[in-house]
């Protein structure tokens, strides 16, 4: 067991101890004024049942950080185990809705297909956290399917292989 305090001089020992915990992957879409934007983000979480919240939170450093702070609306779409290059392709670029198999719905948000959970929302608050923005969204439709979900841990995608 290595400890440390986390600051600039441990950044990667502090990013490699918070890879350690296995996260879901999602992508968040919104619309802009020049057109849809998405990025794979594992920053998800539930916040409240009722009224039905969640949080992601983008980094400020992310070239795609003020079209999320500022969007409205968004949707936030968790992955499917086979699902590994649309997160790849969020990852490297914000557009590639030519590339994946995406719908839009009346809100004008693209959402993408064949995703394990989808849910649309409004933004309900943003907060300010260091180097990210908390933004939490009030979910006003949702969809669901079985599957196994996309996971990320230690820097790498895979899938749950656990017994059951």
């Amino acid at each position: 067991m290595t400890r440390f305090q986390p600051g600039p001089e441990s950044q990667r020992a502090y990013r490699d101890a918070l890879g350690s915990f296995a996260t879901g992957v999602t992508v968040v879409t919104t619309r802009t004024s020049q057109g849809p934007v998405g990025i794979t983000a594992n920053s998800f979480a539930s916040v409240s049942l009722d009224p039905a919240l969640v949080l992601w939170s983008p980094a400020k450093s992310s070239r795609r950080h003020d079209a999320f702070a500022g969007a409205q609306s968004f949707a936030i779409h968790v992955l499917d185990a086979a699902q590994g290059a649309v997160a790849e392709a969020f990852v490297k670029d914000g557009a590639p809705f030519d590339r994946v198999a995406v719908r839009n719905v009346a809100t004008g948000i693209p959402l993408l297909d064949d995703c394990l959970a989808v849910f649309e929302c409004r933004r309900h608050a943003a907060h300010d956290a260091g180097d990210h923005t908390i933004i939490v969204g009030e979910v006003i439709a949702a969809e669901t399917r079985p599957g196994e979900p996309l996971l990320f841990v230690q820097g790498k995608y895979g899938r749950f292989t656990g017994a059951n």
